[in-house]
């Protein structure tokens, strides 16, 4: 059977490696990103066609796949007057794999439609390690049919791929995920600040919470930098704070608000405009141990 040709806009560390992966089982893929050594490297393994349309990469793949930064950038490349919605072939699947808005997705999820065109939104869990090597957790939500046609790819650059629903329930799960996530990095990241000001040891700290149903992975990361020095969550302050944006705005668009995602989001900006925002998230506890009333 033949296999789809790849259209992959965002070759980034995660998404680089995800084609990379995609090369290797033997797709052809057609790139596009602003960097140019990005491109190059994919070009240099074969099978690849640079492009620096996205009109022009849309018209020439049976399924597109985003790996960007933004929810602003995924619809400017959707939207543009050279972007991918006025390229794209009639019975295409679009891949959001990065973390969106969800009344964005399932906006532009609309727009294709009216092209005769399908949108799965897909965002990611792992690492870039976990990319190379086909070995992701996928959460991907659309239509039943939709999914099916993309599924035998995703099940190549996924080791779990989850089927969430309709359209937007992979972008809100993954909000979900990173409120919890984000909101309990920041919570223990200053809990052991505040041991610090106050002279409590972090380990005997550590020892104690962990020794309860504190426990988690969280709290071992946050351990790591606090105790150790050692920041290995492998995850921006900068990232976390635009996440957390989105799900507020998530939970606005649903009529509601979350008072703890404002508090979160408003420590992570402040760390952000510390010049902490590309650091490790549990970095954010150089922030708490200098923060003054």
């Amino acid at each position: 059977m033949t296999k789809p040709v790849i259209g992959f806009i965002g070759l980034g560390l995660m998404g680089g490696n995800m084609v990379e992966n995609l090369q290797k089982r033997g797709y052809q893929v057609n790139v596009m990103d602003l960097s140019a050594d990005a491109v190059a490297r994919v070009i240099d393994r074969g099978n690849a066609t640079a492009f620096t349309s996205a009109k022009e990469l849309a018209a020439a793949s049976d399924i597109v796949q985003f790996c960007l930064t933004t929810s602003a950038v995924v619809e400017k490349i959707v939207y543009g007057e050279d972007g991918v919605l006025a390229g794209i072939k009639e019975g295409a699947v679009l891949v959001d794999f990065g973390t969106s808005i969800p009344a964005s997705t399932i906006k532009i999820g609309a727009a294709l439609a009216e092209k005769g065109a399908g949108m799965i939104d897909a965002p990611l869990g792992r690492t870039p390690a976990h990319a190379k090597d086909g070995l992701l957790n996928i959460m991907a939500a659309g239509d039943q049919a939709t999914f099916d046609k993309v599924k035998p790819v995703l099940e190549e650059q996924g080791e779990n791929v989850f089927h969430l629903g309709k359209l937007g329930a992979g972008h809100t799960t993954k909000l979900i995920n990173n409120f919890m996530g984000m909101t309990t990095v920041t919570a223990m990241s200053q809990a052991f600040a505040v041991a610090k000001l106050a002279g409590v040891d972090g380990q005997q700290l550590f020892d104690i919470m962990s020794a309860g149903p504190s426990n988690s992975p969280f709290m071992a990361f946050c351990k790591n930098y606090a105790v150790d020095s050692n920041p290995n969550l492998g995850f921006s302050i900068a990232n976390a704070n635009k996440d957390l944006g989105y799900f507020n705005e998530m939970v606005k668009d649903l009529g509601s608000e979350s008072l703890i995602a404002q508090g979160t989001s408003t420590n992570l900006q402040a760390a952000v405009d510390a010049g902490l925002g590309q650091s490790d998230v549990p970095v954010i506890f150089d922030y708490f141990t200098k923060l003054e009333k």
